[in-house]
């Protein structure tokens, strides 16, 4: 690894020395942390981090190298750029392909290694997340403002595309295995799936269940061009979530055809938001493996990922609907339920990988919505 200097600059003056590692080239973006132990190929590949410098709270990353595409979340690293304490050279795993630091070269993302990421990650959580830049060899770039850019529209796929039952599923983390029986029941069902930055274990959950899945663009209209569905699922996604208007016009649409609908992460806020709700940018937002989430009904905790820096404003809920989970550590919302209709939404993921897996079940209870 070339020994340059490099220097993370936040919006507020702060300056921390380091090392470049990764690509050589100076970014900018919006730093955030995430205090997950394990897993940062993962944490890398998904879109939801699309526009963020992203820092790891854990010390050592790297150690286990970069294992072939079937265990990322998405077709490349999605990350601004990233910010480690210390980046291992010399990975030993059995599925490693390559070092993390070749992985980011070949990406063109740059990192800065060697800072102090506890320091940075305690002024993050008392300023809150702000704006910062990567600068290598005094190569000076603007703050760029990623929330003020449709960074769905960035993310998500051009075109439709169908994964069937039959689809081979080579990814390690499908869990649960549905016996033959649930198979061909589930596969008469069709699900639209708004991929508006979409991890790729949503679509894995889905189809191992049985269910075919029609993976849609952020603006496609399935009402609109006559797709027939049985469920809606809206995805995960970067940025802020007003951006993506043809998104909630879409689901809008299902929900006055009264269409069995399920929003995860971006989706919670999306599905709030077209429902006539509200939403709000968190301090800091919630980026990790573990956060306590309370159901409000059976008062349950669920350990959870999560991967959000906005959330559902609980002071203007959505006519209808009512609070479902919410944050043991801050009381914000974690997930909707309409008090009728088949309408349902949380802001962790249930598909999570790594991680928990806690709430793997509301894929199944998505399921039975569908089929009632």
């Amino acid at each position: 690894m070339v020994n340059k200097k490099a220097l993370l600059i936040l919006e507020d003056g702060s300056v921390f020395e380091g090392t470049a590692a990764g690509f050589q080239k100076s970014e900018a973006g919006e730093v955030v942390f995430a205090t997950g132990m394990v897993g940062y190929e993962q944490s890398l590949t998904d879109p939801s981090y699309a526009g963020q410098i992203l820092t790891f709270t854990y010390p050592l990353i790297g150690n286990w190298g970069v294992p072939q595409e079937d265990y990322w979340e998405s077709e490349k690293i999605q990350v601004a750029g990233v910010v480690i304490s210390d980046l291992c050279e010399k990975p030993n795993h059995h599925l490693s392909q390559k070092t993390l630091n070749d992985w980011l070269i070949e990406q063109k993302i740059p990192a800065i290694v060697g800072i102090d990421t506890r320091h940075l990650t305690q002024k993050l959580r008392q300023k809150g997340v702000m704006l910062g830049k990567i600068v290598i060899d005094d190569n000076d770039v603007d703050f760029t403002d990623p929330n003020i850019r449709n960074l769905v529209a960035e993310v998500s796929p051009n075109s439709m595309k169908v994964h069937s039952p039959e689809s081979r599923i080579t990814n390690h983390e499908v869990r649960k295995i549905h016996n033959s029986k649930s198979i061909i029941q589930n596969s008469r069902v069709g699900i639209g799936l708004l991929n508006c930055g979409a991890k790729r274990n949503i679509i894995r959950s889905l189809v191992s269940r049985g269910l075919t899945v029609y993976e849609l663009p952020w603006n496609f209209d399935p009402f609109e061009n006559r797709l027939k569905i049985d469920g809606l699922v809206i995805s995960n996604g970067p940025g802020n979530p007003k951006m993506a208007k043809e998104s909630i016009a879409i689901i809008k649409k299902a929900m006055n055809q009264k269409v069995p609908t399920f929003g995860i992460c971006l989706g919670n806020q999306l599905l709030a938001l077209a429902a006539g709700g509200d939403t709000y940018k968190l301090k800091f937002g919630h980026r990790a493996q573990n956060q306590p989430t309370i159901d409000a009904n059976t008062k349950r905790c669920y350990i959870t990922t999560q991967n959000h820096g906005y959330t559902v404003d609980e002071k203007k809920l959505p006519s209808g609907f009512k609070r479902w989970f919410y944050n043991a550590n801050d009381n914000t919302n974690e997930g909707l339920i309409h008090k009728n209709l088949p309408f349902f939404s949380v802001q962790f993921h249930p598909e999570a990988t790594p991680g928990p897996t806690d709430t793997d079940w509301l894929f199944d209870y998505f399921i039975t919505r569908i089929l009632r």
